[in-house]
C-alpha cells in the first residue's frame, strides 16, 4: 500500500504546483494587460483632444473677432461723435434706436456710449427697466484702459444684469481728443452649447487662471489653484466676479488623467489647452476629455483577450505534453508488435488532418483580423475629412460674418451722409458694401471650389485688386496686431495669369505668415511690391521679422513640416501648388534677423 499512495501524493503535489502556476499567470496577465490598455487609451484620447481643440478655438475666435470689428465701426460713426461732442436729446434717441437695431442685427447682448467721464448718455437697452443710461461706469477697467490706449477688453460680471459677458471697448476720437467709449458686451451662453455638444469639458481661463466661460455650470468664476489672498480682494474690489468666492477646483493629476476633486463630478480626464491668439485677452483654452468610461472598456478588452490567449497558450502546452507522451507510448509499442504499425498510420494521418483544419482556422482568422483592421483605417480616414470640412465651414461662416457686419455698418452711414448732403462719401460708403458683396460672392465660390476644383481655367487678375482682396479678409487681424502694409505704387499696372480668389488665398496665406512672424513685436511692417522681370511678373511680401533659420528654409515647402505649434506644414505648399497651376513659382529667402522675403514669380497676361 506504500507504494500506490506516495505516487498519488505525488501527482497531488504536481497538480496544486500546476495550479498555482497557471494562477500566478492570470494575475500576471491581467495586470500586464491593464497597464498596456491604460497607455492605449491615454494615447487614443489625447490625440482626440488635440484634434478637437482647434475647432473648440475657432468658434471662440470666430465670436470674439467678429464682435470686436463693431466697435471699431461704431467710433467712427458720424451720430456718435456728434452726440458725444454735442449731446442733443433728438440725437441721443437716434443712437439709442440705432443701437438697439444693431443690437439685435449682430447677436451682441447690448451696446452703450460712455462719454469722457463714464457716464452712460446711450445704450441699446434705453427701454429697458435696467437700462444702463445714466449709469456711471468710470469704476470699470475696460473703461479706463480704454480712454488710455485706445481699445480694451475684459471679461466681468453685470453690475445689474448679473450675468457675465465679454466687454470690448473702443474709444472714439475726434482731431486727436478723445470724446468717449463705445463699448459692447457679449454674453458666451451660444458658444458654450456649442462647446457642450461635442461631450467634452470645455472652459476658458483669465491670466490668474480662473474660469471664465465653461460647458459645466457650477465651474464658473473657480480658480485652477488657490487665488492669493491679495489678489482675491482686489478682484472683489474691482465687482469683476461681483461676490463669487473664486474657490480652487482642486485639480490632481494621476497616471496621466487631471481630475477636479473638489467638484461633484470625480471622473477623470485626459487635457489639452492652447493660449488665445489675441493682443488684448490673455486667455487660455482648455479641452477635457471623458477618461474613465474609455479606459474601463478598452481595460476589460485586453483583458479578456489575455487571458483568452492565455488559456489557448496553456491548452496548447497541455496538448504538446500529452502528444509528446503519445508518441513515447508509440515508440515503445513499435518493438512489441509490427501489426500495430498500420493502426499508427491511420493515427497519424488524423493527426495531419486535425493538425491542417487548424491552420485553416488560424488562416481565417487572420484574415478576418486584416479585414476589421482596413475598416479601421477608413473610418479614420473619414473623421479626418468631416474634421476638415468642420474646419472649413467654420472658416466660410467667420469670413461671411464680418463682411455683412460692415455692410450693414456702411449702408447706415451711407443713410446719415446721404441726409446731410454728403455725396462724395455717400458713393464711397456705398462702394465699399459693393466690394463687400462681391467678397461674399468669391467665398462661396471658394468653398464650392474646394469641394469642386479646377471648374474654370486661369483668367487675367489686376495685382493691385488681389492684394486689396486679402488686406481685406485680414483687416481685423492687422488692426489688431498694429503692422502696416506699404504697397508698391505700381501694383495697378501689373496683369497676370490666375484666379483672383485663389491669388487672394496665396496673398493671405503669405501675410498669415508674415504676421505669425512677427507676433508680439513692436515695429513690426510688411512691404508687398512687384517689378517686372525676364518677361514674367515677381510678386514680393517681405517682413522685418526674426527670420528663418537656414535649416528651416531647407525643409520650408516640405508636406508637414512646419515650426508653428498648432500648425499642419500644408500652407506654403498649396500656395506652391497654386502657382505652378498658373505655370508660376515661389520661392524664400532669409537672413537671420533681418525678415523674411518671400517672391511669387507669375505669367504676366498678355495686353
Amino acid at each position: 500500500m506504500d507504494a500506490p499512495l506516495s505516487a498519488l501524493s505525488r501527482r497531488r503535489l504536481f497538480a496544486l504546483a500546476v495550479a498555482t502556476g497557471l494562477a500566478m499567470l492570470v494575475v500576471m496577465a491581467w495586470l500586464a494587460a491593464g497597464a498596456l490598455a491604460d497607455r492605449a487609451t491615454l494615447a487614443r484620447l489625447n490625440a482626440q483632444a488635440s484634434a478637437s481643440l482647434p475647432l473648440a478655438m475657432a468658434v471662440l475666435r470666430s465670436e470674439v473677432d467678429k464682435q470686436r470689428s463693431v466697435p471699431a465701426i461704431l467710433s467712427e460713426d458720424p451720430d456718435i461723435r456728434d452726440i458725444l461732442a454735442a449731446p442733443s436729446p433728438a440725437g441721443v434717441d437716434r443712437v439709442n434706436r440705432r443701437l438697439e437695431e444693431l443690437r439685435r442685427t449682430t447677436g451682441a447682448t447690448v451696446l452703450y456710449l460712455l462719454d469722457t467721464t463714464g457716464l452712460t448718455i446711450a445704450a441699446s437697452n434705453f427701454a429697458e427697466p435696467d437700462s444702463f443710461v445714466g449709469s456711471d461706469y468710470s469704476f470699470r477697467p475696460y473703461f479706463a484702459r480704454a480712454m488710455r490706449t485706445g481699445a480694451a477688453a475684459q471679461f466681468a460680471l453685470g453690475t445689474k444684469s448679473r450675468r457675465s459677458g465679454l466687454y470690448i471697448t473702443r474709444r472714439v476720437d475726434v482731431g486727436g481728443q478723445p470724446l468717449g467709449v463705445v463699448v459692447l458686451k457679449v454674453e458666451f451662453d451660444a458658444i458654450e452649447r456649442d462647446w457642450a455638444a461635442g461631450g467634452n469639458v470645455v472652459f476658458v481661463t483669465d491670466g490668474n487662471g480662473i474660469v471664465l466661460a465653461t460647458t459645466e455650470v457650477d465651474w464658473h468664476y473657480r480658480a485652477l489653484a488657490p487665488v492669493p489672498p491679495d489678489l482675491a480682494a482686489r478682484i472683489r474690489d474691482s465687482l469683476q466676479f461681483g461676490e463669487a468666492p473664486l474657490t480652487p477646483l482642486g485639480l490632481v493629476a494621476r497616471r496621466g488623467t487631471i481630475q477636479a476633486t473638489a467638484t461633484a463630478d470625480r471622473r477623470h480626464f485626459v487635457s489639452a489647452e492652447d493660449r488665445l491668439p489675441d493682443p488684448i485677452l490673455d486667455w487660455t483654452l482648455h479641452l477635457w476629455v471623458p477618461a474613465d468610461e474609455a479606459m474601463a472598456q478598452t481595460r476589460l478588452s485586453y483583458r479578456l483577450q489575455a487571458l483568452a490567449g492565455l488559456a489557448i497558450a496553456t491548452t496548447t502546452g497541455f496538448l504538446a505534453a500529452r502528444r509528446r507522451r503519445y508518441l513515447r507510448r508509440r515508440q515503445e509499442a513499435l518493438r512489441l508488435a509490427a501489426e500495430e504499425l498500420e493502426r499508427r498510420v491511420e493515427d497519424r494521418t488524423g493527426e495531419l488532418r486535425e493538425a491542417n483544419r487548424q491552420l485553416v482556422e488560424e488562416s481565417r482568422t487572420r484574415q478576418a483580423a486584416e479585414e476589421r483592421a482596413e475598416t479601421l483605417r477608413r473610418s479614420l480616414d473619414q473623421a479626418n475629412r468631416l474634421a476638415s470640412l468642420g474646419q472649413i465651414t467654420a472658416g466660410v461662416a467667420h469670413e461671411i460674418n464680418q463682411p455683412v457686419a460692415a455692410i450693414r455698418t456702411y449702408a447706415e452711414n451711407a443713410e446719415r451722409f446721404l441726409e446731410r448732403g454728403d455725396l462724395d462719401t455717400t458713393q464711397r460708403n456705398l462702394r465699399n458694401v459693393v466690394g463687400l458683396t462681391e467678397r461674399i460672392g468669391r467665398i462661396t465660390d471658394t468653398l464650392k471650389g474646394h469641394a469642386r476644383r479646377g471648374s474654370s481655367g486661369p483668367g487675367v487678375v489686376n495685382l493691385a485688386e488681389a492684394v486689396d482682396g486679402a488686406i481685406m479678409v485680414l483687416q481685423g487681424r492687422l488692426d489688431a496686431a498694429g503692422v502696416p502694409i506699404e504697397c508698391g505704387a505700381n501694383l495697378g499696372d501689373h496683369d497676370v495669369v490666375g484666379e483672383r480668389v485663389r491669388l487672394e488665398q496665396v496673398l493671405v496665406n503669405l501675410l498669415q505668415n508674415a504676421l505669425d512672424a512677427m507676433e508680439g513685436q513692436e515695429d513690426g511692417r510688411i512691404a508687398i511690391k512687384a517689378r517686372v522681370r525676364d518677361g514674367a511678373v515677381e510678386l514680393t511680401v517681405r517682413d522685418n521679422g526674426p527670420g528663418i533659420p537656414p535649416e528651416r528654409l531647407a525643409t520650408l515647402f516640405t508636406p508637414f513640416s512646419t515650426s508653428k505649434p498648432r500648425g499642419l506644414g500644408l500652407g506654403l505648399v498649396i500656395v506652391k501648388d497654386i502657382l505652378s497651376e498658373w505655370g508660376g513659382t515661389l520661392e524664400a529667402a532669409s537672413r537671420p534677423g533681418e525678415g523674411a522675403t518671400f517672391t511669387a514669380v507669375l505669367r504676366s497676361a498678355p495686353p
